[in-house]
């Protein structure tokens, strides 16, 4: 399509895990700038669709991105729709629940369901992107936590899972530039998989700086922020409301 002159070409913007938390709230942020957003989720097909739907120049596409051949699909049916893709937010992550002294719960069956998600899952689907955001100049923006970075988190496996991909975002800015990647690491966060962690989100109220816990617009303002900010990269930026500070 061609553009009037002194008229900019929305990006097009994929946000994995998007029909609820913060990967909703990244995708509307980025659609509330005038992007083209691609709606993403592994088994909410009918919130997808409903967001979509709602949301002006919007697609949704299933796909898990733990299965290899739904990554290729989810590409290519972008690059078939909109021929380009600028912006992969991989916010489509996964969690189990287990006290981290208890070894016998965190089986290597769990690693593995975490890692499959979390890690291989957003590996895939950045290989798969990689050419067509090498051809836009794109960016990759990855959701990890503070998890990765600090003794805590819902599990060993998850947090290990995190630290990976903390690490896998620096090696990919090293060698991929001038496609951008970088990661947000949020501490706790209001979302449908933190709604009855009560005793956690007191203590987090208790003890932050900013007294409470995270929103889903928080992590989605500095996802979009990342995504502008074109001389920054491999950066893993936390976001906690001060909460690693203590």
């Amino acid at each position: 399509m061609a553009l009037r002159e002194g008229e900019l070409m929305s990006r097009v913007v994929l946000v994995t895990g998007s029909t609820s938390g913060i990967g909703e709230a990244t995708a509307l942020a980025f659609a509330a700038l005038g992007d083209t957003v691609v709606f993403n989720s592994a088994r909410s097909v009918e919130a997808g669709e409903k967001l979509a739907k709602e949301t002006p120049g919007a697609h949704y596409v299933q796909g898990d991105i733990a299965n290899d051949d739904d990554c290729k699909r989810m590409i290519r049916e972008v690059l078939t729709i909109f021929g380009r893709l600028d912006v992969l937010v991989n916010n489509a992550g996964t969690t189990k629940v287990i006290a981290h002294t208890d070894l016998e719960a965190a089986s290597v069956d769990v690693w593995r369901e975490i890692f499959e998600v979390n890690v291989f899952g957003t590996w895939n689907l950045i290989r798969e992107a990689m050419p067509a955001l090498t051809e836009s100049q794109g960016c990759i923006v990855n959701v990890s936590s503070i998890a990765g970075v600090r003794a805590t988190g819902s599990s060993i496996p998850y947090a290990s899972s995190k630290a990976a991909l903390n690490h896998m975002t620096e090696l990919l800015a090293k060698s991929f530039g001038p496609v951008r990647v970088n990661a947000v690491a949020p501490g706790l966060v209001d979302t449908p998989w933190t709604k009855d962690w009560d005793a956690i989100r007191g203590a987090v109220e208790a003890m932050a700086p900013l007294k409470r816990s995270g929103q889903p617009s928080d992590i989605a303002e500095v996802i979009v922020s990342l995504a502008g900010s074109t001389y920054v990269t491999g950066q893993v930026v936390v976001i906690d409301g001060g909460l690693t500070l203590l």
